[in-house]
């Protein structure tokens, strides 16, 4: 009696870890679904580090043009 039960314990064991164990199939609708989010996702946290870039550059830019006008202003007053 106790052998068997220890078999069937051990059956049991062994097709739980076969069945529970399986990754879901998708569909190609699904992958696509799932591709086309995670595009989304990548576009909008590089757009707002892009914006974040663009906006460093304009202030470097603005701080140029000022740094050449107080030049300019120097050399005019010699």
């Amino acid at each position: 009696m106790k052998k068997v039960i220890l078999a069937l314990v051990f059956l049991l064991t062994l097709s739980m870890a076969f069945t529970s164990c399986r990754d879901e199939k998708k569909t190609p609708e699904e992958k696509i679904e799932a591709a086309i989010d995670e595009v989304k996702k990548d576009a909008k946290e590089n757009s707002e580090e892009l914006s974040d870039d663009v906006q460093d550059a304009i202030e470097d830019v603005e701080d140029e043009i000022n740094e050449v006008k107080e030049e300019a202003k120097k050399d005019d007053s010699l």
